[in-house]
């Protein structure tokens, strides 16, 4: 409507200017609605499938950094393999302690993979039979509810040693 206007307005008046304002105000509306679309595409939650699950996790100390999430990161971690099974290790920084096995399973009424976990009794207290799944822009991290800890947070990634 407003283009319509401002042709118009141009053809009637003969005056330059009414182009001008009919150009930048195809600019503008044009330059906001790619910016929409690409803020909209940077900040939505990544969609996350079940191939995307497997793998390993250790805990995630940007989440509440300091000595308790660095100990955490050295003594859990756990790997969930393609088979649907998981094996989640207490260890002390590079050594594996004790694995705990179990299976997983995705809970069918989530189109996002929830999962559900089935551990062989007995089983360590950060082990949860469903975790919840934190999506964000470029990643996803698992919440486990301990009851010793509160919430633990694992992230996909491999073990490293912390400087």
């Amino acid at each position: 409507m407003i283009s319509i206007l401002l042709l118009l307005l141009n053809w009637w008046t003969s005056k330059k200017i009414f182009k001008k304002i009919l150009l930048w105000f195809w600019i503008i509306l044009i330059s906001t609605i790619i910016i929409l679309i690409v803020n909209n595409y940077c900040t939505s939650p990544m969609t996350v499938e079940k191939k995307d699950v497997y793998g390993n996790y250790v805990i995630n100390r940007d989440m509440f950094p300091g000595k308790q999430a660095d100990w955490q990161y050295n003594h859990y971690r756990f790997t969930i393999k393609e088979n649907d099974s998981i094996y989640f290790y207490e260890t002390e920084n590079a050594t594996i302690v004790k694995t705990y096995r179990g299976t997983i399973a995705f809970h069918p009424a989530y189109n996002k993979p929830r999962l559900i976990i089935n551990i062989d009794q007995p089983r360590h207290h950060i082990i949860e039979d469903y975790p919840t799944l934190i999506r964000e822009p470029w990643s996803f991290y698992y919440v486990f509810n301990s009851p010793k800890y509160g919430n633990v947070f694992f992230e996909k990634g491999n073990w490293e040693p912390i400087d």
